[in-house]
């Protein structure tokens, strides 16, 4: 099932990118209008590496069970196509078996750096996970929190509860005006 969009653009009407190279997503107005997430401004993290007691229910779950906390990170990042709990388990797996699960999630760090036009910073995604893997997985969770997402309810609940059709992205984090 294809959707045709106003410029004759065909796109599979799942909502998910059809490549990598050129990413359009739906409006926030669910309108034929699209943009190109690429083409935006990069913009800082809205907290701190090192700001994980903002939220302290979250610091201390990620400190004991960060698998919980990716796996929801993941379903987010995913925008639902995993679930918490597979995301989650898969994490605790790799942590099990290779003990680096950092080689994991710094993928969806970049992910989500790249879906939201986040700063690479303080630096490289993988080393920044490798160093302060508990850190990292706090900023994020703190960073799709911030940008109106209720991390313990998963991506289709947040969908409902924003009102908007399945593959629509959440309105995106109103901070600093930029151009």
């Amino acid at each position: 099932m294809y959707s045709s969009k106003a410029d004759g653009y065909e796109t599979p009407a799942s909502g998910f990118p059809v490549s990598s190279a050129n990413q359009f997503y739906p409006s926030v107005g669910g309108g034929a209008a699209a943009f190109n997430v690429q083409s935006q401004a990069k913009v800082a993290w809205s907290t701190g590496l090192c700001n994980c007691c903002d939220d302290k229910s979250n610091c201390c779950v990620t400190c004991c069970c960060p698998c919980i906390t990716f796996g929801r990170i993941a379903e987010i990042v995913d925008r639902g196509s995993s679930s918490c709990g597979t995301s989650g388990a898969l994490y605790a797996l790799i942590c099990f078996v290779t003990g680096c699960p950092w080689f994991y999630s710094c993928f969806y760090r970049s992910r989500m750096r790249s879906q939201y036009s986040l700063k690479k910073s303080p630096c490289n995604d993988c080393l920044l996970h490798f160093c302060c893997e508990h850190c990292a997985l706090c900023q994020e969770y703190r960073e799709l929190k911030r940008r109106g997402f209720d991390m313990t309810i998963g991506w289709q609940a947040n969908v409902e509860r924003q009102g908007q059709g399945v593959g629509t992205v959440p309105p995106p984090l109103q901070g600093e005006m930029s151009r």
